[in-house]
């Protein structure tokens, strides 16, 4: 370990003559002490030495006189037809949205006071298809993680520490940035108990929250007797998009092959069944699009970065359904899903199959976390009817009783059993994430030593051409698929924008007189990748060298880190701070997340994060990111990022 620390500090000393990343390294395989038993420590993940990673659908209008039994689809997204593409829409200002929005508030059967748009889709993502980002269309902020409110005079939009600079720079003046964790910030429904007179109503899309969000939200805004009201059947911000919406994603579904994923599908299956059985559960819905992907051995293409489809899966004890829209299915795709059991369902039904299951009395396993509120009601609604058919079949009057409760069903509500087995990678899915690592070390290798052969030649390069080029290094690589996420290429001031996006127009020229900040990844068919690297091709101000090197102790205390199996990820998070800590530095994110194999590039349920809500207990064979940073707003930003894989030492 010592030697790779050293290693690591060499590579990342500023110089003139910066020109290649750091390979992630094996670590040192010396044994422990006795005392050291059952302890895992953290380590790089590949070795250098093998072979060569809370959106819904649009809605079927229907009337609030009849069952909602209809999903909103994907497919039914308003596009132009094509004759008509020459035509461009026009596109409403800031001011002109929120004034059509609130419009809206007064129309009949809606009648709110206001309205939430939070990031996510129906399934709870964390990236979303462009044709369901409402939050970022209707206030402007493009960043991953916020909430808009908008009331009748009001709108204000909150997000977290990572974009507090993106969101001063893209917000419309008549919005408000509540900057989400600072000290006096008020969260969404202390904001609206505030400014909000008592009794009034306030609506969401119920389709866009989980259970859970949705039943917090309701408790506490009910403390100055606030309504929450569940718009089923429309999406307010859809109603003002209209022709000017992008169109829904409709690329094929594809195999993951059993080499990259290591277990079938039909294993898989037998595993969750025999949870289900002993959780007293006859179904689960499985609503995390990377759940869903993992679960089938199925990867998708409609979200951009991240390989998944848009689907729900349903799993009961004798069968399984997959409910996505029908287009997206290849016939190999079909015969795979067959060879499974898996029958397909259309997207839209979900609802309805909910209904019919709760109407045969089924059990069923709901994550309330991430299920949507739309979801988890319309099975206690169907509940409800259950059991008063019961009692009116009964001469008595009274329900029946079985084991002294109330015959009929009634939901589980537990985590997802996925969540965490999908986490704790298998042999086949580790050996992916450490040959795409090494493909991914060469093309970044490569990419430095141009990079800082270009600007000893002074060639005028912006940000944007510089995180093009890597891309086309990363696309010679074998097994490419895309990038992972949007490469946050920032020089100077921009580096501080700790989730920068460079754009064509207004982006920075790299240089030999700033620091500069690359964090990028890719998606290849057997792993996901995510690092980051800070360097300066001239000479740095002592201010950053002193920033710099407390940032590097603080990745390496943390990549020696050994601490007592089943500590959860937020013990082990002041490791990577307390160098900065030292002289009164901090920064705004977690340390650490979840990687997924050829999945998502963020993925749970771990994390290495100050955010101590999070119990989850690291364990052999997750793989997290160690990924420590300091920024000066309008100044600079350094970060050190690489995947590390958790181990057990005896």
């Amino acid at each position: 370990m010592e030697a790779a620390a050293a290693a690591m500090s060499t590579s990342l000393r500023y110089s003139k003559t910066l020109s290649s990343p750091i390979f992630l390294s094996r670590s040192s395989s010396s044994s422990f002490s006795n005392k050291a038993r059952c302890f895992h420590f953290l380590s790089f993940s590949v070795p250098i030495l093998a072979k060569t990673f809370k959106t819904h659908q649009p809605i079927h209008r229907q009337s609030t006189k009849t069952p909602l039994l209809t999903v909103r689809s994907c497919s039914q997204v308003t596009a132009n037809p094509s004759s008509d593409t020459h035509k461009k829409p026009i596109e409403l200002n800031p001011d002109d949205k929120l004034r059509a929005l609130r419009k809206l508030f007064s129309k009949p059967g809606i009648g709110i006071d206001a309205y939430i748009i939070p990031s996510q889709d129906a399934h709870q993502s964390e990236f979303i298809a462009e044709c369901f980002m409402r939050r970022t269309y209707i206030s402007g902020f493009t960043g991953s993680a916020g909430t808009a409110v908008v009331t009748k005079d009001k709108a204000a939009l909150w997000t977290d520490g990572r974009y507090f600079l993106q969101a001063e720079k893209q917000l419309a003046p008549r919005w408000i940035l509540m900057r989400a964790g600072n000290y006096g910030v008020p969260t969404t429904a202390e904001w609206l108990n505030d400014v909000l007179a008592p009794g009034c109503r306030i609506g969401i899309d119920p389709f866009l929250f989980s259970s859970d969000a949705a039943e917090e939200l309701k408790v506490e805004i009910s403390k100055k007797n606030h309504e929450l009201v569940y718009l089923h059947s429309i999406n307010l911000v859809d109603e003002i998009w209209k022709e000017t919406r992008p169109k829904p994603p409709m690329k094929p579904v594809r195999l993951h092959d059993l080499k990259y994923a290591g277990v079938d599908v039909k294993s898989k299956l037998s595993s969750l069944r025999s949870e289900l059985t002993v959780a007293g559960a006859s179904a689960i819905v499985i609503s995390m699009l990377d759940e869903v992907a993992w679960l089938l051995n199925l990867r998708g293409n409609d979200v951009p970065h991240s390989p998944v489809m848009y689907a729900y899966l349903i799993v009961e004890i004798g069968g399984a359904k997959l409910f996505i829209d029908n287009s997206k299915v290849t016939p190999e795709v079909m015969a795979h899903l067959k060879d499974a059991g898996v029958q397909l369902r259309p997207y839209e039904a979900i609802l309805s199959e909910i209904e019919s299951l709760a109407a045969q009395g089924a059990q069923i396993w709901f994550d309330t976390s991430s299920v949507n509120t739309a979801i988890v009601n319309t099975y206690r609604s169907a509940c409800d009817k259950y059991l008063q058919k019961v009692v009116r079949k009964n001469k008595n009057g009274a329900s029946e009783q079985i084991n002294g409760r109330t015959a009929g069903p009634t939901g589980v509500y537990r985590v997802s059993p996925i969540s965490m087995t999908k986490a704790v990678k298998n042999k086949a899915e580790l050996e992916g994430m450490q040959n795409s690592h090494l493909r991914d070390a060469a093309a970044l290798s490569q990419f430095w030593a141009w990079l800082e052969e270009e600007i000893s030649k002074n060639v005028v390069l912006t940000e944007v051409d510089v995180a093009d080029k890597l891309l086309e290094f990363r696309e010679k690589q074998y097994g490419f698929m895309d990038t992972s996420f949007d490469t946050i290429s920032g020089s100077g001031a921009n580096g501080a924008i700790i989730h920068y996006k460079p754009e064509p127009e207004s982006c920075c020229v790299v240089d030999a007189e700033n620091l500069f900040l690359l964090d990028s990844g890719a998606q290849y068919i057997d792993g996901t990748t995510d690092i980051t690297r800070t360097v300066h091709f001239g000479e740095p101000t002592s201010r950053q060298k002193e920033c710099f090197t407390r940032v590097l102790q603080g990745h390496i205390a943390l990549d020696q880190a050994v601490f007592p199996e089943n500590t959860p990820g937020f013990v082990l998070d002041a490791f990577a701070r307390s160098s900065l800590w030292k002289v009164g530095l901090d920064y705004r994110h977690g340390t650490g997340h979840g990687v997924g194999a050829a999945l998502n590039v963020h993925e749970g349920p771990q994390s290495i994060s100050f955010r101590f809500g999070n119990m989850t207990p690291l364990q052999k064979g997750m793989v997290v990111s160690n990924e420590p940073g300091y920024y000066e707003d309008h100044s600079f930003g350094i970060r050190i990022e690489v995947r590390i894989l958790l181990l057990l030492k005896r």
